[in-house]
């Protein structure tokens, strides 16, 4: 059988990129510089096999094409988890989401990193 194993995305701020996806749940794994001088930093969520690897390069420009790139985490509690997220200051879209969850309507709804990717939340 083959595994999916990970996602690579560049970013134009490592700290600030992993900050954000520590609020998210994901944890920082290992550290290191490749080869080519850029410096990886490989969060994983517990229990998860798949992980994220966060790339900076000093000299690659990040440009992250609008509604074209996203990762997608399940949780739970999409209700709870977004209270969470909200509390420690990010902002979550679309707006009202917490009136359009208690009538019933699809329980969908998205953060966005610091260098522009959008992070999809779902419950599962």
């Amino acid at each position: 059988m083959i595994h999916f194993l990970h996602t690579r995305i560049r970013v134009s701020d490592p700290e600030a990129s992993i900050a954000f996806y520590s609020h998210l749940g994901f944890e920082v794994g290992e550290r290191k510089t490749s080869p080519q001088g850029n410096q990886l930093a490989f969060l994983h969520l517990p229990g998860n096999e798949h992980f994220l690897e966060l790339t900076w390069s000093p000299e690659y420009k990040v440009a992250v094409p609008d509604d074209l790139i996203h990762t997608c985490v399940g949780v739970p509690d999409i209700i709870d988890y977004c209270d969470r997220l909200e509390q420690a200051g990010l902002e979550i879209w679309p707006g009202g989401w917490k009136e359009k969850f208690s009538s019933g309507e699809r329980k969908m709804a998205f953060v966005t990193d610091p260098d522009g990717y959008e992070v999809e939340i779902l419950e599962r």
